[in-house]
């Protein structure tokens, strides 16, 4: 048997024999290789988890043992075909292997991940089934050091490409998908990201010649399935041996050519970056890659990755549009299947790796480099960062400045530690470390201040990753910014940032020298945070404290030395630190290296003498706090209230545990004082955790002091205030109860983790506890339960006592400097744990006992009646008594759950039977024999025979105290069921007791070993996992603070709990009380069933075998129900049976499925509106039930390798085998039985009823075997033409899904596993070998479109048009019928044939006829189409009664005259049916249908077509060319290319819907339409047609045919690989404009350019001008927007441009000016190569600077700006000093509008250019501009006795004038621009302020615009920069500030 085979090969070594079990150390260990035997892991454990345990732990040779038991029976279960639930729960138990933190060799895990990839992938498993084997295969694989790719593991890449290709590539045949799911293909795309690491390099070539043959532009979708294909699967890794065919550099040129073959493609653009970045990553590390200053890549395939990145920010530009076009992107399809998320996937990812991976020192020698680019970048969009110029950009930008750090940080840290192994030559340097920190230093420091908060958190991040990085770089700019926003001189905002900045930074504060003596004086400026009115500030002082504490001991250090007494050292030092930093400017930098080590250990003494002064202040902010803390609106709401709640303890744990002992005494007094003073009902949890955190910190000390005072205040309270002395209503405690509530919350987390320290307050605590039991009523009852809860938790559990932020001989040597920021190792601690001592057991058994016995006996009483509480039927007295004492009761069980041996009545067993005693065929009440035996479910957890692993269990097994401590709990199940059958009996509608019984219940199954009701794990895994985020750093392991490495240690200890909390077999007690809730799921009332069905979920998962005990029960109340019409218990039955897991179980036992199935649809005629809610919510879950069963799964068979464990299992296999088979049999069998019961159920029911029951019978009754019943088929048939029209509509569909299902059995010869395997065999389809070698075979190929005769026919776009392959597949053109029909099909075809008679059709037609019910379904129904194809096909072959001849009669009766819409749409539908019907028949056979259709087709088409139909008919068109040869439809095809328009008709209508029909014909047949040039010739010679609808129709048509005219068609792969190779580094460039096209192309803009000339100026009726133009821009504009629109670019500058900015001045057509403008914003977005752009920008300038329509002049520039940054990676220095110099001079323009344009344009343009061309620029321009105004300064005015004479206001200014003003202008102009290039940057270049002063003297008082202009430069000057004035303003000499003064009012430069 080949599975066989298979299975040992891959798991043999897991068998462990002899010397292969692997002795590598525990979770923790260093690797070891005694004896020579295998490593488990190359990277050492960074955490010794197990070495950690108090406990002894488990031998290595005891878990390889429990591993190979695994493997062993997930072999049995793999090899016997049994997946579900057999492999599956072995995954499940390997999967929990690996959570112990136990390491699999080398070898192990090899050989699983090798499993789990061929078990995913395996053909014909079940879908669901499938993931989860992907999923354990992705665990495996998780992380990169588990497995050297190459060479500890490689993987084939066809197996998930032939899943994936099912998806994505063409078809081999028309085929619908049938009923039979094959994979979830986002599962695939998963999987492949993890596989394509471990892809061998060496398939590159194979893999090429496999994809690439599918690129094709013709059908767009192709290229993006192939990009999306290479991105998924193609090998990044660099190949082990230098071979020229697998580096990057062979295939790379291809790459960048096959992404400029689609254009403005955003997806496009994604997948390259996405792809190019993971070969960069991957490559970095080999040395055989040549590696440059770019990285792997060259500087021109860098230049165009920036350049793509610049289009990917969305960066906007003056007034252009997206540089993307959506209508490329919505031509995706099936592509997008293969995008990856781009929400966990974001593009600033790919781009942040891609550059980053790239670096080296190389950088660093060159003056162009990855580093220069990216420096070009940031500084190009660097005014994007700022918080006032905010949009859609911003969160990407955030982000790949976050992306970039993190990466650089984690490859830095990484090649220092030697995880990375990178060449030498390669490594990053310091020099490249800190080059890299001041790219990006600035616009980070920006993004702190974000208004956006992610942008924030990231701009926050950032900053960490460069403080770690560089912290002299980065400390000094963020003192500078933080000092003065937290002395409140700046913002409110600025301030909240400054404090999430100290907390990112606090760690290397800290750590760094001279910058760690400011974290007190930090400290202090904090406290004024914590303040109750901004709970955001207070919660970002609360988190920096917290992150200070974790790095320093607050303790004074000025004790025992002589130098330094007190802190005013420290204080005169820092004042004078931060007086230097206010002085100094924007080049600051503080340089501690000069400060001696003793000055500045002198110093940072000095700071810890404020200690004890801030610990006061900050408690008594804290105390301020929770006086005026608002209530929290709801729990768990995430309001600020509760987040601070939640913060508190995490930083009063830190800062206590810092504390010298001296500094704990004084904040346990205030603490305590505060807390024995104050009731704050609001703050009870928030003063609550700060005693658990005093209690942490030291139990004896914190106990002492406050428990007795807590237990005093409790009996005052109940004593002399009487609080909790009566029951209280509603969940509000009553003010009179408030000061017990609060002491009692206090007590409760005092004592939660005090552990050992208890016993000293033993007796007091048990009488407390017993005293409030007895006193208290109403809510406060609760809060003394918990009391009683948490005691016993802090007696019995295991938990770390640590929380010390030091090692604890650091501590006994005494803290010093030296220890701040110290680092714990995490392989190297000393942790003080909590393990319960026999006398905390004692003294938690008797808390357990007192209490508990009370409870039962109170119980008992209650419901003997002997109580003093009596049941009267009116009060709540008894009611809250009872709960009281099951809350009591539940929280005792779940108090003392560790004691409860979690494996009690449990022991591994071998795993043989399937049906314990539990769910026996008994149980369901059927006979017991073989067969119903077989259909039973296998309970998940019946399979587990679960390893149990040391957890450090505190009791002696079977000793007397473990026998009590299980009778007691017996006892208390006992009672709860008798409490039960009280209630149901006797207080059925006491709603309020059902909910604490079911709680306790719950409790009660499931509190054993761990506490899991509290979900203790999730919890601390959750907390754990946000506490330790801040102090990640990528490329570090766990260099976390030591408290939280410590919490690590607590939860491994809980994972161990966990998994030992196995589920376990029930006895009969717990039988008994699973029916109690399952008698309750049916209950009448809402709240009993819900709680009820909750604690049944519970329950079965901790109880083997629950599920199919509980059904059965649950099952006949659902049915009662139905038949008594009993809502509760319908409700009841469907929601457990149907929305919970019972259903999987339901699923599986088909003994059961029957009756649950017809209970439902019993249920569905209900008349009541929430019962039909619930039944279609379940109508999904039920059709699942009918799903096929794996009838087949085919595992590799090739490898027979038989390598069989060291004892034989093949007993087992058969056993199993033979079972799982039976149960299939077993199973079908009653599936087939339950199609043929419902079928007849639904031919009698209601219609609602009926639908549902279809929908399931489809699923029941549709098999590959037998395909369908009889009785299914007259069903499908009849139903088809139902009178309902939603019944029609389903059975029509289900009707499709059968015939797909024949055809697909056809196709596949009948054989399921050619089915699974994808190998069809298409009658007629041939593979014709291609000429390739021959240069005239494409050419041939392509003529042969052109006519119709031929040998066979190509359906498929892809063959030829990227390369050609050596065969390409093809239909014959005439086809012989054969009868291919075997039994089975023979039998359904008939049976359908007898019911298709002319009436069938004849009412089918008739339905067709009827108008839709809503205007959305008015269009071409697909459905009805396939359905009518898949008929007459059966028509065709003689199965079916009605012959060819009767058809045709009906169709020309349904269409009678034509004259209504709806004839014209089931015509359409009709007749697409009828020739799709004839594909794959004889040419005779289509001959003659084709020659009916057309008839009428074509008459149709001449005269029938209105705007309301035809749309129908461009549908019919598609459905009849969509990827089909169009040679096919040659009458169609032929009829349609012989158009040309008539210039004489009126009819324009007729004409552009011609002309439509015509476009979907070219772009369905793409470039095998070969019949394009008369009509080009026609249209072309008609551009100026007098009808919009026309021209419209034809410029389409015209794009249309010239985008599908190109194609590349190289002879083989290696041959486009060396054209490409051969021309550039970045491939060839696509599209080239071809002669004849620019003849054309001058040829029609000669034309339009003679219109435009002989139309009259004004004229305002349409003349051949404007007619024609429209035309072409329609053409230009569908051409631009899509990918092909490079071809036109060499036509840009001196053919389109001038005539576009013509068109854009005829004011008297503004359709045509909008055309026209539009269009001409395109221009700039095309992307032009390296160089091609000269052209285009002497064009621009020459307009700019000669044109004499000013509007033109004014236009051009939008384009200036949008081409240059568009094209800043590829300008020549000799471009961009023109654009400079055309823009400058254009401030001299004449017209004012010109002008401004200008100076706008300059501004941005100096705005984005790299720095060293912005310093010259501005250096040249700002002498230019001041030059300017200085030598032309305005005439003085003559001063006489005329001066005073009246003005006349007639005086015209003279031509000098003019000149002169115009000329001041341009340099007032010039010199705003170039300030306006920097509207940020703070404080403001140095040159600015003398350009400022410069305006201000020579230019404020010109009259008219100059001085206005000047005004406005100076007013947005100062507006802009609002925030930072009191810093910009050091820039200025006070000369200059007194300059500015006088020019506006004082205020605004004061």
């Amino acid at each position: 048997m080949g599975n066989h085979e298979r299975l040992m090969e891959l798991l043999g070594d897991l068998e462990g024999r002899g010397n292969d079990i692997s002795r590598a150390t525990s979770p923790g260990g260093m690797p070891s290789t005694p004896d020579g035997q295998k490593l488990a892991r190359r990277r050492p454990r960074t955490y010794l988890y197990s070495e950690y345990l108090p406990y002894e732990v488990e031998s290595e040779t005891e878990r390889y043992e429990n591993l190979n038991e695994i493997t062993k029976h997930l072999y049995i279960a793999v090899e016997a075909g049994d997946f579900a639930p057999g492999a599956i729960h072995w995954t499940r138990e390997l999967r929990g292997w690996l959570t112990l933190k136990f390491d699999l060799t080398i070898e192990q895990r090899v050989k699983l991940v090798r499993l789990y990839y061929e078990l995913a992938l395996a053909p014909g498993i079940e879908p669901t089934v499938a993931e989860r084997f992907a999923s354990t295969f992705m665990v495996l694989t998780k992380r990169k050091h588990y497995l050297r790719p190459l060479k500890d593991l490689t993987l084939d890449w066809r197996p998930i490409f032939r899943e994936l290709k099912a998806f994505v590539l063409p078809a081999e045949a028309g085929l619908v998908q049938t009923s039979i799911v094959k994979r979830n293909h986002r599962t695939l795309t998963k999987m492949s990201t993890f596989a394509q690491l471990y892809i061998d390099p060496k398939e590159i070539p194979a893999i090429l010649e496999e994809f690439l043959p599918y690129f094709n532009t013709s059908f767009v979708e192709g290229a993006f399935v192939v990009v999306g294909l290479l991105n998924q699967l193609f090998p990044t890794l660099a190949p082990p041996e230098p071979e020229e065919e697998l580096m990057p550099q062979y295939y790379l040129p291809t790459f960048f050519h096959l992404w400029s073959l689609v254009n403005r493609s955003r997806t496009f653009d994604t997948m390259f970056i996405d792809l190019l970045s993971r070969l960069a990553r991957d490559t970095l590390t080999a040395p055989q890659v040549p590696f440059s200053a770019y990285g792997i890549f060259t500087k021109d395939q860098s230049a165009l990755i920036f350049t793509a990145i610049l289009r990917l920010l969305d960066i906007p530009v003056g007034q252009a549009i997206s540089p993307y076009s959506n209508s490329v992107d919505e031509n995706i399809g099936l592509g997008s299947i293969l995008l990856r998320d781009s929400k966990k996937h974001p593009i600033s990812h790919h781009v942040a790796r891609c550059v980053v991976m790239s670096l080296s020192p190389e950088c660093l020698n060159e003056s162009d480099s990855i580093l220069s680019n990216l420096e070009g970048l940031i500084q190009a969009i660097e005014t994007f960062f700022h918080p006032s110029n905010s949009g859609v950009w911003t969160r990407t930008l955030s982000q790949l400045v976050y992306f970039l750090a993190d990466f650089f940080v984690m490859r830095w840290n990484r090649e220092n530690s030697g995880e990375m192994e990178v060449p030498e030559g390669r490594k990053l340097t310091a020099e490249v470390k800190r080059r890299f920190v001041l790219c990006l230093r600035d616009v980070t420091f920006m993004g702190i201040y974000a208004k956006s908060g992610t942008a924030m958190n990231f701009a926050q991040s950032t900053l960490s990753s460069l403080a770690f990085l560089e912290p002299e770089l980065i400390l000094p700019h963020a003192l500078q910014r933080i000092y003065p926003s937290m002395q409140g001189l700046v913002e409110v905002h600025r301030t909240a940032s400054s404090l999430r900045a100290l907390q990112m930074l606090a760690r290397t504060l800290v750590r760094t020298k001279g910058y760690r003596c400011h974290v007190t004086s930090l400290l202090g400026l904090a406290l004024p945070g914590i303040d109750a009115n901004d709970l955001d500030k207070t919660q970002y002082t609360l988190s920096f404290l917290s992150a200070i504490c974790y790095h320093i001991p607050f303790h004074d250090l000025t004790k025992g030395n002589e130098k330094v007494h007190d802190s005013m050292l420290a204080m005169s030092w820092i004042t004078s630190e931060v007086d230097q930093m206010e002085q100094a400017g924007p080049d600051f930098e503080l340089d501690y290296s000069n400060l001696s080590e003793e000055d500045e250990e002198l110093i940072l003494r000095s700071s810890t003498a404020s200690f004890p002064e801030f610990l006061s202040s900050f408690l008594g902010k804290v105390f301020t706090l929770l006086e005026n803390l608002p209530d929290a609106a709801r729990v768990r709401s995430g309001s600020p209230e509760e987040q601070i709640i939640n913060t508190i303890p995490s930083t009063f744990i830190p800062l206590l545990a810092s504390l010298s002992p001296e500094l704990y005494d004084l904040a346990l007094t205030k603490i305590a004082d505060f807390a024995g003073n104050h009731v704050i009902h609001q703050a009870r949890d928030a003063m609550g955790f700060i005693c658990d955190a005093l209690t942490k910190t030291s139990p004896e000390k914190a106990l002492k002091r406050l428990v007795p005072m807590f237990i005093a205040s409790i009996r005052t309270e109940i004593d002399e205030v009487g609080a909790a002395s009566s029951r209280s209503t509603g969940n509000e405690v009553m003010p009179r109860d408030r000061g017990l509530v609060w002491n009692l919350t206090l007590l409760s987390l005092t004592v939660v983790n005090a552990g050992e320290a208890l016993l000293l307050y033993r007796e007091e605590l048990i009488d407390i506890a017993a005293y409030m039991q007895e006193k208290c009523k109403g809510l406060a009852t609760a809060h003394v339960s918990t009391l009683t809860h948490h005691l016993l938790t802090s007696l019995t559990c295991t938990y770390t006592l640590d929380f010390n932020v030091y090692e604890p001989e650091i501590v006994q040597r005494g803290l010093g400097p030296e220890d701040w920021g110290r680092i714990t190792r995490p392989d190297d601690l000393d942790i003080n744990w909590h393990v319960p001592s026999e006398e905390e057991i004692d003294f938690a058994i008797e808390i357990f006992r007192t209490q508990g016995s009370a409870a039962m006996t109170s119980l008992k009483a209650l419901i003997d009646g002997t109580s003093p509480t009596k049941r009267d039927g009116s009060g709540k007295a008894w009611s809250d008594e009872l709960s009281k004492h099951l809350v009591l009761l539940r929280v005792l069980l779940s108090g003392i759950s560790v004691l409860f041996d979690g494996t009690q009545g449990t022991q591994i067993e071998e795993y043989t039977s399937a049906n314990g005693s539990v769910n026996s065929a008994k149980d369901v009440g059927d006979s017991e024999d073989s067969t119903e035996a077989a259909l039973a479910a296998t309970d998940d957890n019946e399979l587990r025979p679960t390893f149990k692993y040391p957890d450090g269990y505190a009791v002696e097994k079977d000793g007397m105290l473990y026998r009590a401590l299980h009778k007691s709990r017996a006892d208390i199940g006992a009672l709860l069921h008798r409490v039960h059958s009280f209630l149901v009996e006797n207080q059925e509608d006491d709603v309020s007791c059902f909910m604490p019984l079911y709680m306790a219940y719950r409790t009660w199954f499931v509190d054993m070993g761990i506490e899991r009701s509290a979900h203790t794990l999730d919890r601390t895994t959750r907390l754990y996992a946000s506490e330790t985020a801040p102090y990640k750093t990528s490329g570090l392991h766990k260099e976390y603070p030591r408290p939280l490495l410590l919490r690590r240690a607590h939860l491994y200890h809980l994972q161990r709990l966990r998994h030992n909390a196995s589920p376990r077999k029930p006895n009969d007690l717990e039988k008994q009380l699973l029916l109690d809730l399952a008698h309750s799921t049916v209950s009448p009332y809402t709240d009993v069933r819900r709680h009820s069905q909750s604690a049944i979920e519970s329950a079965a998962k901790v109880i083997v075998g629950a599920r199919p005990l509980l059904i059965p029960p649950i099952l006949e109340a659902f049915e009662s129900g139905v038949k008594d019409t009993d809502f509760g218990r319908i409700k009841g039955g469907i929601h457990t049976l149907l929305f919970g897991s019972l259903a999987k179980t339901i699923h599986r036992d088909w003994r059961l499925a029957p009756r649950v199935i017809r209970a439902y649809l019993a249920a569905c005629d209900v008349d009541k509106p929430s019962v039909q809610k619930l039944c279609s919510g379940a109508t999904f879950q039920i059709m699942e039930f009918g799903r096929s069963t794996e009838r087949m799964v085919i595992l590799d068979q090739d490898a027979v390798k038989l390598v069989a464990p060291s004892f034989d299992v093949s007993s087992q296999v058969a056993k199993r085998r033979d079972k799982v088979k039976k149960k299939r049999a077993a199973v079908e069998a009653k599936k087939a039985k339950m199609s043929d019961e419902l079928v007849e159920m639904t031919r009698h029911s209601h219609w609602k009823t009926a639908s549902r029951t279809a929908a399931i019978v489809v699923t029941l009754g549709f098999r590959f075997d037998s395909i369908v019943s009889n009785n299914l088929v007259d069903l499908l048939v009849n139903g088809t033409i139902d009178t309902h029209p939603g019944l029609r509509g389903l059975f029509s569909g289900a009707f499709v899904a059968l015939y797909s299902l024949m055809n697909t059995r056809i196709l596949y010869e009948h054989s399921f596993e050619n089915y699974l395997l994808e190998k069809p065999h298409v009658h007629g389809k041939i593979e014709v070998t291609t000429m390739r070698e021959d240069e005239s075979w494409t050419a041939e190929y392509l003529s042969s479109f052109a006519r119709p005769e031929t040998a066979y026919y190509v359906d498929h776009e892809h063959p030829g048009w990227l390369v050609w392959g050596k065969t390409l597949p093809a239909y014959k053109s005439d086809i012989k019928e054969i009868d291919k029909l075997d039994d089975q099909e023979r039998r359904v075809v008939g049976r359908i044939g007898e019911k298709l008679t002319k009436e069938w059709f004849s009412t089918f037609f008739g339905y067709l006829l009827q108008e839709p019910r809503d205007q959305s379904s008015d269009r071409f129904r697909m459905p009805s189409a396939m359905l009518l194809g898949y008929s007459f096909e059966w028509m065709h072959l003689g199965h079916t009664s009605v012959t060819f001849d009767e058809i045709k009669d009906e169709i020309v009766k349904m269409y009678g005259d034509g004259s209504d819409k709806h004839k014209h749409r089931a015509t359409a539908e009709v007749l697409g049916g009828l020739l799709s019907s004839v594909w794959d028949k004889s040419l005779e056979r289509r001959t003659k249908v084709w020659e009916f259709c057309m008839s009428m087709v074509l008459k149709i088409f001449s005269d029938g077509l209105t705007p309301e139909n035809y749309g129908y008919w461009t549908t019919f068109l598609h459905l009849l060319l969509q990827g089909k040869d169009p040679r096919r439809a040659w009458p169609l095809i032929e009829w349609l290319a012989d158009f040309r328009l008539d210039m004489s008709t009126n009819a324009a209508f007729k004409e552009s819907s011609k002309i439509t029909l015509l476009h979907q014909a070219v772009a369905d047949c793409g470039w095998h339409f070969r019949l394009e040039k008369p009509i080009v010739e026609n249209f072309l010679s008609h551009i100026d047609h007098p009808y919009k609808g026309v021209r419209e129709a034809m410029g389409h048509t015209l794009a249309a045919i010239y985008r599908t005219r190109y194609h590349e068609s190289f002879k083989d792969v290696d041959t486009l690989l060396y054209a490409q190779r051969k021309v550039s580094s970045i491939g060839e460039r696509p599209y080239q404009t071809s002669p004849e096209f620019k003849a054309t192309m001058q040829d029609i803009f000669g034309r339009i350019e003679k219109w435009r000339q002989e139309r009259p100026p004004g004229q305002q009726e349409t003349s051949p001008y404007t007619s024609g133009s429209k035309t072409v821009l329609l053409w230009l504009d569908s051409t631009l927007a899509s990918y092909e629109c490079t071809q036109l670019l060499e036509l840009f500058p001196n053919m389109f441009m001038e005539p576009l900015l013509h068109m854009m001045d005829v004011k008297e057509d503004q359709e045509l000016q909008q055309l026209a403008y539009h269009v001409f914003r395109h221009l700039p977005n095309v992307p032009h190569r390296l160089g091609e752009d000269a052209e285009m920008i002497s064009s621009l300038t020459r307009i700019g600077t000669t044109s004499p329509f000013w509007h033109q002049r004014y236009r051009v520039l939008l384009n200036m700006q949008v081409i240059y940054f568009r094209r800043l990676f590829l300008i020549s220095s000799a471009q961009q000093r023109k654009l400079f110099d055309c823009v400058a001079s254009m401030l001299n323009d004449t017209q004012l509008e010109v002008r401004k344009g200008a100076a706008m344009t300059l501004s941005g343009m100096v705005q984005c250019s790299p720095v060293s061309l912005r310093n010259s620029l501005v250096k040249e321009m700002n002498q230019k501009f001041t030059s300017m105004l200085l030598k032309n300064p305005l005439p003085k005015k003559p001063r006489g006795p005329l001066s005073s004479a009246p003005s006349t206001g007639t005086s015209t200014p003279t031509p000098e004038h003019t000149k002169l003003v115009i000329t001041r202008h341009a340099a007032v102009l010039g010199l705003g621009a170039l300030i306006q290039a920097f509207p940020y940057s703070s404080p403001p270049p140095e040159w600015i302020p003398g350009v400022l002063t410069t305006l201000a003297n020579k230019a404020n008082g010109d009259p008219g615009i100059v001085g206005k202009e000047v005004k406005t430069i100076l007013s947005h000057f100062k507006k802009t920069r609002q925030d930072t004035w009191s810093m910009d303003l050091k820039v200025f000499s006070p000369e200059q500030v007194e300059d500015l003064e006088g020019v506006l009012w004082k205020s605004y430069f004061a």
